[in-house]
């Protein structure tokens, strides 16, 4: 499958919104909540400049939200849409994220999930990323995670 990683545009929004819904709705139930990135302000992350976007033509195939914060590259969001799991999207899209935190010369990726994400605990340390803490914030329990990164390509 041939995908483009770009920055996302004012006109993504909708498939972005759409995206993050359908990926995370069957957390719902688990959670009792919608978890933070399905309420996220996409349309000022998008202005940020901090969305990249999976394309495959016209349609989204996934996206990630990724911005430096305190020294490291904070990984806030990724997530693909359900019709394009299981092609590698996810895994390109954080390649992205380690890729240009590498290029501005800085040392990690952070991220966290939600404990209840049970597939998110097992992908991440398989990518390299190591826990690193655990703590409730605003009624969310979450796992932090950590890559530290070499200038060479993980």
């Amino acid at each position: 499958m041939t995908h483009i990683l770009r920055p996302a545009t004012a006109t993504d929004e909708p498939a972005v919104r759409t995206c993050a819904e359908l990926a995370y709705a069957r957390y719902v139930p688990l959670m009792g909540r919608k978890p933070a990135p399905m309420v996220a302000d996409f349309a000022a992350q998008i202005a940020a400049d901090v969305v990249r976007v999976a394309m495959d033509g016209d349609r989204l195939l996934g996206f990630i939200v990724f911005y430096e914060d305190a020294g490291a590259m904070l990984l806030e969001n990724v997530a693909v849409h359900p019709d394009a799991a299981g092609r590698g999207i996810g895994k390109a899209l954080i390649g992205l994220c380690e890729d240009t935190a590498r290029h501005a010369g800085l040392p990690a990726v952070r991220l966290y999930t939600n404990i209840k994400m049970a597939d998110n605990l097992g992908i991440y340390p398989r990518l390299g990323y190591v826990e690193t803490d655990r703590r409730i914030e605003d009624g969310f329990h979450r796992v932090y995670f950590e890559k530290p990164l070499s200038l060479a390509r993980d």
